[in-house]
C-alpha cells in the first residue's frame, strides 16, 4: 500500500490506494505461457462475443501499445461520439486490422511490448494525476487507480481466453485479491443516485480462494470507502468471486449476481450494489 494522496480533492472517497505495479511482469508470464500453450485451434475459439481468441490477444497488443504511445492511427474522438462509443469503435478497428498477424508473431509483440510497458509502470508514481477511471467517477485518477485499473484490464482478458479454452478462472490469490479490490472502487460511483441517511453502511463481502468485505458509507457529499466501519450496516452482500468479477466486468447481468447474492439487511441498497460495473460498458 502507499500513502493516501488527494486529501483535498474528494478521491479519498476511493479509499486506501493499491499498488499494481509489481504484478504487471507476472501477469505478462501468465498471458505468454498460455497463448504459446495453444493448439491452432485454441486461437479461433470464441473468447467474448464477435471476437476469437486470436482477436483478444490482438486487442491486449492494442492496449499496450496506446500506454506506450505507439499505437497507430492515432486514435481521436468522431464528432458527437461518446467515451464508450470511440473506445468500442477503436478497438474493433485494431481488431480488425491484426486478424491477419500470425500467432507466434503476435505473441513475440505482446512480449515485447508488454515487458516494456511492466517496466514503464514498474517507475510510475501513483500519486502522480492520471487517465481518468469513469467507472469510479474520477477524471484524472490517481496513478495509483489508473495503474490497477489496467492491470484488470489484462488480467480479465487472459481469464477470457482461459475459459475459452476450457480452463477455469486463475486462483493466483495475489493477482485475484487485487483484481477484486480494484473492481470495488467503484462502488461509491455505483452509488451515486442511491438516497441514503448520512452514515448508512453498506458491506460488500467476497468469498472464495480470496475473502475480502468492503463498507461503503454515505455522506454529505456522497458515499465513500474512505470511512470506517462502526456498528452494523444497514445492507451486507455475499458474493462468491467468480460472481462478483464476472459481474463487474458484465460477464453476467445484476439480475444474476443478486439471485446468486446472500443478501442480509436493506434489499434496495443490495440490488443498488449488483449494479456495480468496473468496465466502460
Amino acid at each position: 500500500m502507499v500513502t493516501q494522496p488527494n486529501e483535498g480533492t474528494g478521491l479519498v472517497r476511493l479509499g486506501v490506494p493499491i499498488d499494481a505495479r509489481p504484478l504487471f511482469g507476472p501477469e505478462l508470464e501468465a498471458l505468454l505461457g498460455l497463448l504459446r500453450g495453444l493448439r491452432p485451434s485454441g486461437w479461433e475459439r470464441i473468447a467474448v462475443p464477435g471476437w476469437t481468441v486470436h482477436d483478444v490477444a490482438a486487442h491486449l497488443l492494442g492496449d499496450y501499445c496506446a500506454r506506450l504511445g505507439r499505437r497507430e492511427p492515432p486514435l481521436s474522438f468522431a464528432p458527437g461520439e461518446t467515451l464508450e462509443t470511440f473506445i468500442h469503435r477503436a478497438n474493433q478497428e485494431w481488431v480488425e486490422r491484426h486478424r491477419d498477424i500470425g500467432a507466434a508473431a503476435l505473441v513475440d509483440s505482446l512480449e515485447r511490448t508488454g515487458t516494456e510497458l511492466a517496466h514503464r509502470f514498474a517507475r510510475a508514481d501513483l500519486d502522480a494525476p492520471a487517465l481518468g477511471v469513469s467507472w469510479a467517477g474520477a477524471d484524472p485518477a490517481p496513478m495509483w487507480l489508473d495503474c490497477a485499473r489496467e492491470f484488470t484490464e489484462h488480467w480479465t482478458h487472459r481469464q477470457q481466453i482461459r475459459h475459452a479454452v476450457g480452463l477455469g478462472t486463475d486462483a493466483e490469490p495475489r493477482a485475484l485479491s487485487l483484481v477484486l479490490d480494484t473492481f470495488m472502487r467503484a462502488l461509491p460511483h455505483t452509488l451515486r443516485d442511491t438516497g441514503a441517511p448520512g452514515g448508512t453502511q453498506v458491506e460488500v463481502t467476497v468469498d472464495g480462494p480470496v475473502e475480502a468485505t468492503w463498507t461503503v458509507t454515505a455522506g454529505p457529499g456522497g458515499w465513500s470507502l474512505a470511512e470506517a466501519p462502526e456498528g452494523r450496516p444497514a445492507a451486507a452482500l455475499r458474493l462468491d468471486t467468480e460472481t462478483a468479477w464476472r459481474l463487474c466486468t458484465r460477464g453476467i447481468e445484476p439480475a444474476t449476481a443478486l439471485a446468486r447474492a446472500r443478501v442480509r439487511g436493506d434489499q434496495r441498497l443490495g440490488e443498488a450494489v449488483c449494479r456495480i460495473v468496473s468496465i466502460v460498458y
